[in-house]
């Protein structure tokens, strides 16, 4: 059956990005999973060996990025492999700062090979959390980092967060390009976080549920929360979790309603190319 568009939104000049976090070897085959996002999203989260991935997941996810004109993007972490990325385990503002650092480098040395090149950072897991809490030493972190990085490069590091959150409030202040992004796949609480995913209802996994919530976050600027009441948000980016049940299907669902209503998708960086 054809895929229905979001509803009358070409002429707004909408230009939105589908993200996905990449190479954490989920699933019963990571492989295909990976592929198949890489097909559909325009900015890729590879993890860079804090809470997941290795050389070989990075090769091969910054390859098919490259190929397929996908931005990459550092999926930093707490440096926590068995607890995938859920503890801090105490360490300072000084270590995660070099932690950081150390994934950046790594992630994009291999970026390099594949000629391609790491144009933005999200953070993972708990560091996510942590760094879009108000007052958060771990954003100022996750900041620092990206400028000293960014420096050392030559190009400029973007920041993918939370919409409205602490980082992207931070990242502005401190004049980095700063990206909102909003979920597809998980609900919000009426104080506009996203519901626990131990809750009920946490996860969105009906195709056509997530294409009414992104039809009313492109067209009103806001989302519904698990109560019924309503948030506003304004997201550039869209985020579609691997680890969602049926998430490639959902994310061909999206992607199809998105192109049916002649809405733009594009990364929202310009996807390098290595030097």
């Amino acid at each position: 059956a054809p895929v229905p568009p979001l509803g009358a939104l070409a002429s707004a000049d909408v230009t939105i990005d589908l993200n996905s976090d990449l190479g954490e070897g989920i699933g019963h085959d990571p492989v295909a999973l990976d592929s198949a996002l890489l097909s559909v999203v325009t900015s890729a989260n590879v993890a860079c060996g804090g809470h997941a991935g290795d050389k070989a997941s990075m090769t091969r996810v910054t390859g098919l990025a490259a190929e397929k004109g996908v931005a990459v993007g550092a999926h930093v972490s707490y440096v926590d492999r068995e607890g995938f990325g859920r503890e801090s385990n105490d360490v300072s503002m000084d270590v995660l700062k070099q932690q950081i650092l150390e994934q950046f480098a790594a992630l994009d040395e291999i970026a390099a090979s594949s000629g391609t090149a790491v144009t933005y950072v999200k953070p993972h897991g708990q560091l996510y959390h942590q760094a879009c809490t108000p007052g958060s030493d771990e954003a100022a972190t996750i900041i620092e980092a990206a400028k000293e990085y960014q420096e050392s490069v030559g190009r400029p590091i973007a920041i993918l967060g939370f919409a409205g959150s602490e980082l992207v409030k931070h990242a502005q202040a401190e004049h980095l390009k700063a990206v909102n992004e909003a979920f597809v796949d998980r609900t919000y609480t009426p104080q506009g976080w996203l519901v626990d995913r131990s809750e009920p209802g946490a996860l969105i996994t009906d195709p056509n549920q997530a294409l009414v919530r992104v039809k009313r976050l492109l067209r009103d600027r806001e989302i519904v929360a698990i109560d019924g009441s309503l948030i506003d948000v304004h997201a550039d980016s869209l985020c579609i979790h691997g680890d969602t049940p049926g998430a490639v299907v959902l994310a061909r669902r999206l992607r199809a309603a998105i192109d049916a209503d002649r809405v733009k998708i594009a990364p929202f960086t310009v996807v390098s190319q290595s030097a």
